[in-house]
């Protein structure tokens, strides 16, 4: 099975305006089909931005709004699927969500955050309620969660039981976490034997310090790809094959004896 290229847009975009947010995605979107990736990432919120206050309501969007239909546009358009960040509004709540569109413009997830981080985020979202959406996209399952929701081990341990391959990450972390993105992720790609990417917001936004630091970490726990600390896009493979040959050689998943972590729960 080929490998699926895949592509990290580190960006904060332009907070406040859903259509210069869309211009960046079609720029970056053509830059990584240029670059040979089947999959584009944003960071967590990247439609509208994080630090936007009392805009969240005016500018959240049904999961089938307009700018779901632009972005399928724009994933037809290039030849690619898209992953981006954004507040989903369904009826009277708000939720911090992602969704993924395949490359012939085919809504394939939508994830709403179940761990919901800080007075803001708790002020304005209802946390979901389910842990592991997937997807299929070119032989690969994809998992999507956001931000919070990784540094929780047994949420990437559900991903890991369902068979996610990568898991997508769009995300928002602030100074003075980047061990997060430094050690944490890594961490998680190996004892959870999966890819992970990892697509952080960069630079100030309101009363927050985004930290950059992207990565594309592998299942033995090496990053392919690393972003800096500014506005970034950076490309790196997901190798189904190399995948296979880590599982098979790592034990933790086969050494799991479930019957002793009822206290857990």
């Amino acid at each position: 099975m080929p490998s699926l290229r895949t592509a990290l847009l580190q960006s904060s975009g332009r907070p406040g305006s859903v259509a210069e947010n869309i211009k960046v995605l079609d720029e970056a979107a053509g830059r990584a089909a240029a670059a040979g990736a089947g999959l584009l990432v944003c960071p967590e919120l990247f439609l509208t931005g994080y630090a936007i206050g009392d805009d969240v309501p005016r500018l959240a969007e049904t999961a089938d709004g307009p700018s779901a239909r632009t972005v399928a546009d724009i994933a037809v358009r290039h030849g690619l699927a898209v992953l981006y960040g954004y507040p989903e509004r369904a009826d009277e709540l708000i939720f911090n969500a992602a969704q993924l569109i395949g490359p012939d413009g085919t809504r394939l997830a939508n994830y709403r955050k179940t761990h919901l981080f800080g007075c803001f985020e708790q002020q304005w979202f209802t946390p979901g309620e389910q842990p592991v959406v997937q997807a299929e996209l070119d032989g690969v399952r994809i998992g999507i969660m956001i931000c919070y929701d990784v540094e929780f081990p047994e949420n990437v341990r559900a991903h890991a039981l369902a068979g996610t391959d990568l898991l997508l990450v769009p995300t928002a972390q602030m100074h003075p976490f980047q061990f997060v993105p430094e050690s944490v992720v890594p961490v998680r790609a190996f004892e959870s034997q999966m890819y992970v990417a990892y697509v952080n917001r960069t630079g100030p936004e309101g009363e927050f310090e985004f930290v950059g630091l992207s990565c594309l970490a592998g299942p033995d726990g090496t990053v392919r790809t690393r972003a800096g600390r500014g506005e970034e896009l950076v490309v790196g493979d997901v190798d189904p094959e190399f995948l296979s040959v880590c599982r098979a050689g790592n034990p933790y998943l086969r050494d799991r004896r479930p019957g002793l972590y009822g206290s857990l729960v």
